[in-house]
């Protein structure tokens, strides 16, 4: 085969992952194999002089998203990347630059003009994008509004966290194989309250233009965050030397591998201080030359043999994960991986016990298997659930056209995985050292299969210490937690049972008229569902789901156990009051008078007041105690005359516990 030959193959091998990829269809290579086929068809054109039309280095996504197309204001060109520090340090010349997070989502423009949003528009291919305006009531971080009335570009890149992630991945029909992937489809949606339901972020990374003359990168990033913006994290490098920039991204890649950082980043971007220097800089193909440089980490792979495939069961679906010989890995041992879903182990050729994996720590975090050189047997997918013993069955995606192991029993214990996760949580029964993840491994392993179970963890101490990622110290701090956690008070219990309808506040509501035990004996005895709607802020509705759950004979069965295992306390009745009556406040920053936030939120219910997380119209009071603080709370109470008040203030006028 040719050098011509071989570039139009692997164009188009690359082309049709991206739009796989891009498309929300699920990935075709991984992005170790699709940037190390890129770097190869980069090489081969750098050796022949030549680049042909398609080629994915001559242009900058396959975003498909469709809907209105619109020409950028200003080109948003893709950044030349490196895998070696000793480029970017020739890149900066010297000069002061900035580091910051290269963020792995899709990137958005918002324009603003007389301090309101007029558009939100996709990255698209640089030159044109797809108005997406509509959707950004669903996310976070777009405000509607700012102080400044001129006309103002802001490139920005819609991630979604990690934990949001695996949140939404739990309960969601559709398996995505990464945030990124699962921000791509959220953009696709029409369904406002859907896309909300996915919990993008957009996080500013440069102001293209605004009217004020800021010459300074760094400070045209303060003056968006005094705008109200949050946007990415930065660093100054003010002598761009081989050995700040190397021990600048040192200490970035702690923050990756350290998981301080929640969102998704797939490497670091160098910008210059100066924006009319870097505005100087020619453009090649789709790259501004002195715009900025990305750096890459350079993954680290290894080689090893597959023990076995887990089948592990989380909501609705059986995802198989692959179990292998421990490897050294960004200097941690590392011996599972995900397989996410049977589609993916297709591609791979994923066989039995001694098939030959390739395995890297994805973006130095997530453990990954990149390719199977060796094949061993034939992969068996499980005819039952292996957590209830249930039929499985194959579906595949209608959409993405992904195969998933799913269990057909609608009672399953892993299917009621976010309610032992809210069960255990802190507004709960407070048990340390349970996460989400965790959960789904003890229900995996078949040790839970009710509340009550939860506290009889007890019983497999040692089998917990030999887990991977647990050992004889995380092991007896679960047992510490457990036994702490005995002691619970009556609203963080009826909250934990995961009542419908009854969440912190209504569990509150209800325990300021009766004691548990008179709730319980009431539901019990009455034929009246609208029992408890007498109660302020109750209603037949919550009675009703009350009572509904309370009458259940097997939810009774999950009381009378839990009530063997734990000393119930009633909680200290507050007295009322209506000092804050009809008044909604919203409280920031740290308090000096109070013990805590929950502690002010509390005497304001207790007032007749109520307390809301965000500042809007409805707002009649911002408490913080940094009143000149140019956060984003404090930036929209201004806007919209609110006032902001400190504790002590609050204390005057409204009195105090």
């Amino acid at each position: 085969m040719d050098q011509l030959e071989l570039m139009k193959q692997m164009i188009e091998q690359l082309n049709t992952a991206a739009d796989s990829y891009y498309s929300g269809r699920g990935e075709l290579m991984s992005d170790y194999e699709w940037d190390a086929l890129f770097d190869r068809l980069k090489a081969l054109e750098e050796e022949t002089g030549i680049v042909l039309e398609d080629s994915p280095t001559n242009r900058v996504s396959s975003e498909t998203i469709t809907g209105q197309k619109e020409a950028h204001e200003f080109a948003a060109l893709s950044l030349a990347k490196t895998k070696k520090p000793e480029e970017l340090v020739k890149w900066a010349e010297g000069r002061k630059i900035w580091i910051s997070w290269k963020l792995d989502g899709l990137t958005l423009v918002a324009t603003y003009d007389g301090g309101k949003l007029s558009r939100v528009v996709t990255r698209g291919d640089g030159h044109t994008g797809t108005n997406i305006t509509h959707l950004a009531p669903a996310i976070q971080g777009i405000p509607r509004t700012i102080p400044e009335k001129g006309h103002t570009v802001i490139r920005g890149e819609a991630v979604i966290s990690y934990a949001d992630f695996e949140a939404f991945n739990m309960e969601s029909e559709e398996e995505y194989a990464n945030p990124r992937n699962l921000a791509s489809g959220s953009l696709t949606l029409k369904d406002i309250e859907e896309v909300k339901k996915r919990k993008i972020h957009w996080i500013p990374f440069t102001l293209v233009y605004c009217e004020p003359q800021i010459v300074s990168w760094g400070e045209r990033m303060d003056w968006l965050a005094k705008q109200g913006f949050e946007p990415v994290e930065r660093e100054v490098i003010d002598t761009p030397d081989e050995a700040h920039v190397n021990a600048a991204i040192d200490a970035w890649t702690l923050k990756v591998t350290g998981g301080i950082n929640p969102y998704p980043v797939d490497g670091l971007v160098i910008t210059y201080d100066d924006t009319e220097y870097a505005a100087t800089g020619s453009v090649t193909g789709h790259h501004a030359t002195r715009a900025g440089y990305a750096f890459k980490w350079q993954d680290e792979s290894a080689e090893t043999e597959l023990e076995y495939v887990e089948w592990s069961c989380a909501a609705s679906t059986i995802t198989p994960v692959a179990v292998f010989r421990p490897v050294e890995l960004e200097g941690t041992t590392v011996k599972r991986a995900s397989l996410c879903n049977i589609s993916e182990c297709e591609r791979l050729g994923i066989g039995t016990k001694g098939t030959v994996l390739e395995v890297i720590k994805a973006n130095k975090i997530i453990p990954k298997v990149i390719r199977v050189s060796r094949i061993e047997g034939q992969l068996e997918i499980p005819a039952v659930c292996p957590v209830c013993g249930a039929e499985t069955q194959i579906y595949e995606s209608p959409v993405s056209g992904t195969k998933t192991l799913r269990c057909i029993n609608p009672d399953c214990t892993a299917k009621q995985l976010k309610k032992y996760t809210r069960f255990v949580s802190k507004a709960g029964m407070d048990i340390d050292g349970i996460s989400e993840q965790t959960l789904a491994r003890f229900i995996n392993e078949g040790w839970i299969r009710s509340y009550g179970d939860v506290y009889r963890l007890r019983e497999h101490r040692e089998e917990i210490a030999q887990l991977d990622g647990f050992g004889e110290k995380s092991a007896q701090n679960l047992m510490d937690s457990l036994t702490k956690a005995e002691d619970v008070n009556d609203q963080k219990l009826m909250y934990a049972l995961c009542i419908p309808l009854v969440g912190q506040d209504v569990a509150k509501r209800f325990l300021s008229a009766y004691s548990f035990e008179e709730l319980i004996r009431i539901a019990s005895e009455t034929d009246d569902p609208g029992v408890f709607s007498q109660i302020d802020g109750i209603g037949p509705e919550k009675s009703a789901s009350f009572v509904r759950w309370m009458k259940d004979e097997k939810n009774r069965e999950i009381l009378n156990d839990l009530f063997a295992l734990v000393r119930v306390h009633e909680t200290e009745r507050t007295e009322t009051g209506s000092a804050c009556a009809g008044l909604t406040f919203v409280v920031t920053g740290d308090v000096h008078v109070y013990k805590n936030r929950n502690e002010l939120k509390a005497y304001i219910e207790s007032q007749g007041g109520k307390v809301t997380g965000s500042v809007s119209k409805s707002t009649s009071f911002l408490i913080n105690n940094d009143i000149t603080s140019t956060s984003g709370k404090n930036q929209k109470a201004r806007q919209l005359n609110i006032p902001v008040i400190s504790e002590d203030e609050f204390i005057e006028r409204f009195g105090q516990n």
